[in-house]
């Protein structure tokens, strides 16, 4: 129950129009509510985020909430914004000013959420508004990104440890996977006061798990759109596959569409809501194909290339049936399956020389000297990157991530950069200026009073907001802009998408960029057992697909589902031995005996589901046959 000061119930019905928390969701609540840390493991779709903004509304202060998730944090500040609760972000691609700005109003302002990245926790700027913050909840999403046995570890997460020696606030941390080993990492990493592990069901018993070894995936995928009707989600490993995947399911007349990140952010925006409205019917994507993927009634989620891990899978297949009607997550395997995923454990971990020389590469391309760099943002083009010093995308794509995980630098993906304008000439000289079009002298006079600072540096602007005000599209805001900018009237920035590198510290001489080879190998290690997991896991013909999922993560007690093609295939040969016995039994007229069936049968497997001895037991204790005579 919650103390009488603590409302939860109350903030629930106001903001979110529920009556009532699910039971795991109460726990959490009241364990945070309580001042204990918590770490909360609920599945994909569990409402892990009512698990923190609900106690973070009842107490007095900020919640500050460290997520890798751009899109995520847009998508929540967005949400609370709309249900009246006001909340901001801090993420990579914002100029210093912007930062400076948010973490004010963090600080004096009567805001509930900063959504922070976790590259930003150790830096002087944020350092020095912390202690100006009445932070309630340290909230931590994402949780098993600082577990470096976790399945996708980032170093910065290692900074918030240390945000509590500033910090006197309770941790709620949540994931959707982290196994036994992982939890209590997670824990000591992130200092709990004691260990509080609150964990959510993961069966989904509406979920039927099929894997199924073909050739033939694309005809295989075809019989699955044509004999489950509904909307589904299929995986693939590159872009070009996706596209692929989706002309042909059109063709086939199976109504497909495409997403995946190479596509530009309002036909993904817009295709995302085709398919939620069903407008799409199957989606053929990449893993970016995965925010905001809230829609109830996916009735099936097929992978046709074999994912890297438990992990990525359970997640991404637990996407279907979440309005708990019957749904399907089929997994499309062959050898060729088997011999990708052997190549990429041997590209994913480069020599160290090698991963070495990439560090000083990157820093060469930027032309970055020794001893400078520090905080620097870069648009880090893969492509251009590898074609200009001819190198394998794979293995500079792991090399990168790599850096990343020793803690050099963070790579952002495809992240936002707003357009920036400074206008170039004094206020006196503005007035004297010919404009060269009708309606800029409304632009002008816009910009200078809505942003402050915009004659002294580049500030980024809100297009949709200036263009409504000044009465026209954002097509012509941009052909305007960029005509003030060739009349040097203003400096115009347009806006962009890119992968954005922050260097966290200046440019290190070669042999000094610290490599562990301690942590190279346990990495290594780490992502061979999970690879190995997935291959036990499609290679496993005798233990229910749910149980073992679940056993991997640590539910050991895990029931198996009856609806896998494993549990399936189980009862059918169950029937088909009770037909056997039946009618071997019958034509001894109902007198048999044990050495008249081993005959017959063979030897019994002792343990085996279809050894015919405990089947033909249950079949005499449910009066089906009569008992042997031995």
């Amino acid at each position: 129950m919650f103390c009488k000061e603590m409302p939860a119930l109350e903030i629930l019905r106001r903001y979110w129009g529920y009556e009532s928390f699910c039971p795991v969701q109460e726990k959490i609540i009241s364990s945070a509510l309580n001042g204990d840390d918590v770490l909360a493991l609920l599945p994909t779709g569990g409402g892990k985020s009512v698990c923190f903004q609900v106690p973070a509304l009842a107490r007095d202060g900020i919640a500050i909430v460290v997520t890798p998730l751009i899109a995520l944090m847009k998508d929540q500040v967005q949400h609370l914004e709309e249900i009246g609760v006001k909340a901001m972000s801090i993420h990579a691609g914002m100029s210093r000013r912007e930062v400076d700005a948010a973490l004010n109003n963090a600080a004096y302002g009567d805001f509930k959420f900063l959504y922070v990245s976790p590259e930003r926790l150790s830096t002087s700027l944020f350092r020095s508004y912390l202690g100006l913050m009445k932070v309630n909840f340290i909230v931590v999403d994402e949780a098993h990104c600082i577990s470096q046995w976790g399945y996708d570890f980032r170093p910065d997460y290692l900074g918030i440890g240390d945000l509590r020696n500033a910090v006197d606030a309770p941790v709620i941390a949540l994931t959707a996977t982290a196994t036994p080993a992982v939890a209590a990492d997670i824990m000591e990493k992130l200092r709990f006061r004691s260990p509080n592990l609150i964990r959510g069901g993961f069966e989904r018993p509406n979920l039927s798990y099929v894997v199924r070894r073909c050739e033939d995936k694309a005809g295989q995928l075809l019989n699955i759109c044509n004999s489950v009707p509904g909307t589904g989600i299929v995986y693939v490993r590159s872009r070009e596959k996706a596209e692929e995947t989706a002309r042909f399911l059109s063709s086939a007349g199976a109504p497909a569409s495409f997403y995946h990140a190479g596509l530009d952010p309002d036909l993904r925006a817009e295709r995302q809501e085709q398919w939620k409205s069903g407008a799409i019917r199957v989606m053929a994507c990449t893993n970016a194909f995965g925010m905001g993927i809230d829609k109830p009634d996916v009735r099936f989620v097929a992978h046709l290339d074999m994912p890297e891990s438990p992990e990525a899978y359970f997640q991404e297949a637990g996407r279907g049936g979440r309005d708990g009607k019957r749904s399907y997550a089929v997994l499309l395997w062959n050898g060729t399956d088997v011999r990708r995923l052997k190549q990429i454990e041997s590209s994913a971990f480069p020599s160290l020389d090698y991963i070495e020389d990439i560090y000083q590469k990157v820093h060469i391309f930027y032309g970055i000297p020794y001893d400078a760099g520090e905080w620097r943002e870069l648009k880090f083009d893969m492509n251009a990157f590898c074609t200009h010093f001819k190198l394998s995308r794979a293995q500079v794509s792991h090399a990168v991530g790599y850096i990343g995980r020793e803690g050099h630098w963070t790579l952002s993906d495809d992240t936002e950069i707003r357009t920036r304008v400074m206008i170039s000439v004094s206020r006196n000289e503005l007035y004297g200026v010919d404009l060269p079009e009708a309606g800029m002298d409304s632009l002008i006079e816009t910009l200078m009073r809505g942003y402050e600072g915009i004659f002294s540096y580049p500030v980024p602007i809100d297009e949709a907001a200036v263009a409504v005000r000044c009465g026209i599209g954002v097509p012509m805001l941009r052909r305007m802009l960029y005509r003030l900018s060739l009349e040097h009237v203003i400096r115009y920035i347009p806006g962009d998408r890119a992968d954005i590198l922050l260097l966290k510290h200046n440019r290190l001489r070669p042999g000094n960029v610290n490599l562990s080879p301690k942590r190279y190998a346990m990495l290594k290690e780490a992502f061979h057992e999970r690879m190995q997991a997935m291959l036990d896991y499609v290679e496993e013909d005798g233990s229910c697909r749910s149980a073992f999922l679940l056993r991997y993560f640590g539910q050991e007690d895990a029931p198996d589902c009856g609806t896998c093609d494993v549990c399936r295939g189980r009862v059918k040969r169950v029937k088909e031995l009770e037909a056997s016995l039946a009618s071997f039994i019958r034509s001894r007229n109902g007198a048999y005996t044990l050495s008249a069936l081993a005959a017959e049968f063979g030897t019994p497997q002792n343990g085996c589901v279809t050894d015919y001895l405990s089947v033909l037991r249950k079949m005499i204790d449910d009066g089906k046959v009569p008992p042997y005579s031995d």
